[in-house]
């Protein structure tokens, strides 16, 4: 039953599969179709400003800076300024384009790469492996620096376009142009829209610390393994496949899990009704001084504190433990020793992050399961125990596992990554040489576990898109509105004050379309980040690690494979992610955008007083209009795709899965149901309280 669990675990997860998963996880955030609806509007806009600006003229350079303006180069003309914003803005939807399609063509040959990296891995032969996988890596780094450089150059573009209109506001201010109320408002605006520019700054700083993150968090998965291998026994090599597994699991949660940082601030700066002041407080992590990227380094230990948890929980017979398989009398030890040293070392790892409920949540649980394990190594030597002090036991070891349950459902939720995972290639090769026997019935536990984990997360990402699609029809709602105002606007009536209103709109627009920028800028310093690591740091290990004379058949060498194979294949994940992303941006764009961009490029072009002025500026209106429609019958037609393939999902490992276990008994079902419950939909107050 192990082996065939294993075996179908494994067909679930395959690199295809897992990538798919990945873009499921993600897709509530990372849906470009709803982030690009501003874009149809600050075209018309646009359109707007340039009609506008065929009116009377007047200066807005009364009280200059003392230093001169740094981006309007009219200040002697509102008319000449409107025209920069206009110009500006074309410059930006082009390249935007332009860029984004080399995106898409670039990533398409991430995954050609990661095949022969698998290959290159698979084979035997170590002088192989150190001559010719760096250049696969080298060649999905390349593609990582070039869209970054692609993304850099578009998100500049957009600030340029933002930052002309805060600096003319500005000097609106400034020329005293406003008054009362009105003069309150516009400095309001810019307030904000420094704080946005001030958000975006410190998403710059955090993901520096991300690099430095993910650096060392291979280290320590390293030093825990080499560390590890030279204080287990002979003689348990499972113990260490288990230890393999919980560590490739956690770097794999720490770098889903900053990919999640990276796109999830931008979901709620796209929440129209929220401040921009609040999303800096989400971004820092509420009130604990831990900030995003403590907290999912915390969370990312769940996989081990579970692994270990369930090691305990495997000596738990019903109402008895099992004193014979726990004591190792060859070695004259109990098994969970090993398991105590790793709690303690977790337990250890924690110390560094600064006080935060996940921390506070994953040391009970450290503490609490050294304490059982003490207790455990007390009796084990004798072989018994009173049956009122091994029931509590029985009851304590049962109460971790729940509660080890409820904070990896939490910290799945957290990161994102998926329930069900891939073992390592190597690890899993390594496995079904050795049948594991024993562990059968935990194998089917866990399994149970991992189902029923799988489909309230993708329940709880399918909730999360619905609302990120009922807020965008809201924000949508609004855009209508506001072009429907302008369609209705003579030129008699287009006063100050209705121009410097279409600006602010203007820059809020533009905004959003630049963090979608900012946050393409992020997946690629990752990747690129990613691979950096591997070739700095893992391949340089795989390298210089001697073959140990160990009795284990899984040694370091193999190891170091696993990890590189892990790299490689998170870098694959996100840029394939991105590639999705591209994809939809290049049809959104291609279909929505592209034609309204030519179409205000001949608008700044032509005379203002011909007719024909106003019969284009009618039909770019119109066409904008056509396209807010498009893109929300695209956002509805993907949503329905979404759900489509969240079903086929839950299905496939309902059908392959969950067909293949034994009925379970209604108690157990009970416990899994209510920790996973608990570890979804709690709040933290609730959960760490």
């Amino acid at each position: 039953m192990e082996s065939q669990i294993a075996k179908t675990c494994q067909s679930l997860t395959t690199a295809e599969e897992m990538r798919n998963q990945t873009k499921l996880m993600m897709q509530p955030y990372a849906n470009w179709e709803e982030y690009l609806t501003p874009a149809p509007l600050s075209i018309a806009i646009l359109g707007e400003l340039v009609f506008i600006s065929s009116k009377t003229d007047f200066s807005i350079n009364k009280n200059p800076p003392k230093d001169g303006y740094k981006h309007i180069r009219y200040p002697e003309s509102f008319r000449g300024c409107l025209m920069q914003v206009c110009n500006s803005g074309w410059w930006a939807f082009n390249e935007a384009h332009k860029n984004m399609d080399q995106t898409r063509l670039h990533t398409m040959a991430v995954p050609d790469y990661m095949k022969t990296a698998v290959k290159i891995l698979f084979q035997g032969n170590d002088e192989v492996v150190e001559a010719h996988l760096p250049d696969q890596l080298e060649n999905i780094r390349v593609i990582a620096d070039d869209c970054l450089a692609l993304a850099e150059s578009t998100e500049m573009r957009f600030s340029e376009v933002i930052n002309i209109i805060q600096e003319l506001l500005e000097a609106c201010v400034n020329a005293e142009h406003f008054y009362g109320e009105e003069l309150e408002k516009i400095k309001k605006e810019l307030e904000v829209n420094k704080m946005r520019k001030q958000s975006s700054e410190e998403a710059a700083k955090r993901a520096e610390k991300a690099v430095k993150v993910m650096e060392q968090e291979l280290k320590d998965a390293s030093d825990t393994y080499k560390n590890a291998m030279d204080s287990l026994p002979s003689g348990w090599n499972m113990v260490a496949m288990d230890l393999v597994g919980a560590l490739t699991e956690s770097f794999a949660s720490v770098v889903t899990g900053l990919t999640a940082i990276v796109t999830q601030p931008v979901a709620q700066m796209c929440n129209a009704s929220k401040k921009v002041a609040e999303t800096v407080k989400d971004v820092k992590g509420m009130t604990s001084s831990a900030d995003g990227f403590d907290e999912m380094n915390i969370y990312s230990k769940s996989a081990e504190i579970l692994t270990w948890t369930e090691h305990i929980q495997e000596y738990v017979q019903k109402s008895d433990i099992d004193w014979k398989s726990l004591y190792d009398q060859k070695n004259k030890s109990t098994k969970t020793d090993f398991v105590k040293d790793q709690f303690q070392r977790i337990s250890c790892s924690l110390e560094k992050f600064p006080e935060c409920k996940p921390k506070k949540k994953a040391q009970k649980l450290c503490k609490e399961a050294i304490k059982i394990c003490k207790d455990l190594a007390k009796y084990a030597p004798d072989g018994k125990c009173e049956e009122e002090k091994t029931n509590e036991l029985i009851e304590k070891i049962n109460e971790l596992i729940e509660s080890a349950r409820i904070f990896d459902c939490k910290s799945k939720d957290i990161t994102k990554s998926p329930s069900l995972i891939p073992k390592p290639p190597m690890m899993f090769k390594e496995e079904s040489k050795s049948e594991r026997k024993s562990a059968s019935e935990r194998a089917t536990e866990n399994a149970r576990f991992r189902i029923e984990q799988s489909r309230a997360q993708l329940k709880n990402t399918r909730e999360t898109y619905d609302k990120s699609v009922e807020n965008m029809e809201k924000n949508q709602k609004d855009l209508t509105e506001i072009l429907m105002s302008m369609r209705n606007c003579e030129l008699k009536e287009i006063d100050f004050n209705t121009t410097i209103q279409m600006l602010v709109k203007g820059m809020d627009a533009m905004g959003r379309v630049k963090e979608q920028w900012e946050k393409m800028v992020r997946f690629f310093q990752m990747v690129s980040n990613i691979v950096k690591t591997t070739l700095s740091r893992t391949l340089k290990d795989f390298a210089s690690t001697s073959e140990k004379t160990q009795s284990l058949s899984y040694n370091s060498k193999l190891f170091s494979k696993d990890l590189l194979y892990s790299q490689a294949f998170q870098a694959t994940n996100i840029a394939s992610l991105v590639h999705m992303i591209s994809a939809t941006y290049t049809e959104v764009s291609d279909k929505y955008l592209m034609d309204r961009v030519s179409s205000l490029g001949k608008l700044m072009a032509m005379d203002k007083t011909k007719p024909e002025f106003e019969h284009e500026r009618l039909q770019l209106q119109n066409s904008c209009d056509e396209a807010q429609k498009g893109i929300l019958r695209l956002v509805h037609k993907n949503k329905d795709e979404f759900e489509r393939k969240t079903d086929s999902r839950i299905k496939k490992i309902d059908n392959e899965l969950l067909a293949i276990l034994p009925s379970a008994a209604p108690e157990e079902m009970k416990s899994i149901q209510a920790a996973i419950q608990s570890g979804f939909t709690e709040d933290e107050e609730a959960l760490y309280s």
